[in-house]
């Protein structure tokens, strides 16, 4: 509690109600001016441990409550939700989402449950690229942003034993296997297992991994195994709080989180945050210097949110050729670009498919002013299909403009210049004129079709 400010007005308030009282009296009790006490109702001041610790002792309640979510999420989970393409004609601000907050809490969060119980009624019947059990795992990932202090400290833990014993990490994790789990690691030929990267055989105390494997997805899929045995109580503890009723997205989160581990074990927090700020987050260094693939680093970026060690606000996404996405990570960047339904091809991570093994940089604008300096390359899974079929994606990862001045990405780059590309989230929810990529109108706006001109596109349409 100490460690983060709680802006916690709507229970200020609904605390003050319940008990009768006007602000004045509450002001009173807690030593403070009705002004002071006003501003905090309206979260435009926090909750100082002093004052919570006074309102604990008075109404008889844990301070740690006051600690939880805001209605709704809060103003960026709000925001995220307003970027759907029925409200694409409604220009509303951060201002206005803050003030929604502070003045009808209630009203944010009824909104909130009705778009969301909205949304996931409407998975059978529109495109998405995530559904049923993947959307409620994803949602419960981000509603962490996909950082689980737990996991995270005892990662780093068992990483810091590992090395004492020995150099190699893979190696190390082997050892610990057939020490204390009684497991040994086989590695077979790829006929033998034509469709499996890992298999864990009780029977013969294995843990069998395909020949296909790289040295670091080798040394991912021991400690992702690994973590299913000694990171056992926090994931165990994770998931039991998430409270699915759906057993494949109580699954699906599972292996999140013991991926989760194996990653952190491969990349402990503060080494890897050291490494991140030294070397400007160049993620090619990076994946050498911890023996890890290029979509793995990609990923523990978007991690980084220790409290009072934060790394770089990071967002990943990774397409196919089709441009559906498969892994979506907001992390604590609040990208637009994550949750959108469509995707923009002027948007430099799907050209990255035509550059296979080259990594682009570009500087992104969205309709909201929100500019961006991304990063995409391709990456290409181990296994291949018995038909010699292997899957391409590219990595989309990106960080807001205002933050990636330290980054070696932006060397070369003026991040404040007018030639960002200007780019949308999906031509659905875009209301640019002046796109020649167009291929559908915005929701909710008319065609103009005239026969005396033609304009960029066929899609012209009704503007504001």
């Amino acid at each position: 509690m100490a460690e983060k400010k709680v802006f916690a007005g709507h229970q200020v308030r609904r605390l003050r109600r319940g008990a009768g009282l006007t602000q004045a009296q509450l002001a009173e009790l807690l030593e403070i001016s009705p002004s002071y006490l006003n501003l905090i109702e309206r979260n435009q001041r926090p909750l100082t441990a002093s004052i919570l610790l006074r309102l604990a002792g008075r109404f008889d309640f844990d301070p740690r409550v006051f600690a939880g979510d805001e209605p709704g999420g809060g103003a960026e989970a709000l925001r995220k939700r307003l970027t759907d393409p029925m409200f694409a004609d409604i220009g509303i601000d951060r201002s206005e989402v803050e003030e929604w907050l502070a003045a009808a809490p209630g009203g944010a969060e009824a909104f909130a449950r009705a778009f969301d119980r909205l949304a996931a009624g409407e998975i059978a019947a529109a495109p998405s690229d995530e559904s049923g059990p993947v959307a409620l795992a994803r949602r419960e990932i981000e509603r962490w942003r996909n950082h689980f202090a737990d996991l995270d400290a005892a990662a780093e833990a068992l990483a810091d034993e590992l090395r004492l014993g020995a150099g190699d990490l893979y190696n190390a994790i082997a050892e610990r296997l057939r020490i204390k789990h009684q497991l040994t690691i086989r590695i077979l030929p790829a006929d033998v297992m034509p469709d499996r990267l890992r298999r864990l055989d009780l029977h013969a105390r294995q843990l069998q991994l395909s020949e296909m494997l790289d040295s670091a997805s080798r040394t991912f899929q021991a400690g992702f195994q690994l973590a299913q045995l000694d990171a056992k109580a926090e994931i165990d503890a994770l998931v039991k709080g998430a409270g699915f009723t759906d057993r494949i997205a109580e699954r699906l989160f599972r292996r999140h989180l013991n991926g989760y581990f194996s990653a952190a074990l491969m990349m402990p927090y503060a080494r890897f945050l050291r490494a991140c700020e030294a070397s400007g987050y160049d993620v090619e260094l990076l994946q050498r210097r911890f023996g890890a693939g290029f979509e793995m680093v990609a990923h523990r970026l978007t991690t980084l949110q220790r409290v009072g060690a934060r790394g770089l606000p990071f967002f990943m996404v990774r397409i196919d050729r089709a441009g559906q996405v498969s892994k979506r990570y907001s992390g604590a960047s609040s990208a637009a670009l994550v949750d959108a339904a469509g995707r923009c091809p002027l948007w430099d991570v799907h050209r990255a498919l035509e550059r296979p093994g080259t990594l682009l940089r570009q500087l992104v604008a969205l309709e909201d002013g929100s500019r961006w300096l991304t990063i995409a390359r391709t990456v290409q899974p181990p296994a291949r299909s018995p038909l010699g079929i292997r899957a391409e994606f590219a990595i989309g990862l990106g960080v807001a403009a205002e933050h990636a001045a330290t980054l070696v990405y932006a060397r070369g780059i003026d991040l404040a210049a007018p030639e960002a590309t200007p780019i949308g989230l999906g031509c659905r929810a875009c209301t640019r004129h002046d796109c020649p990529q167009r291929s559908a109108a915005p929701a909710g706006r008319a065609l103009l079709l005239g026969e005396r001109e033609s304009g960029l596109t066929p899609f012209s349409f009704a503007g504001d």
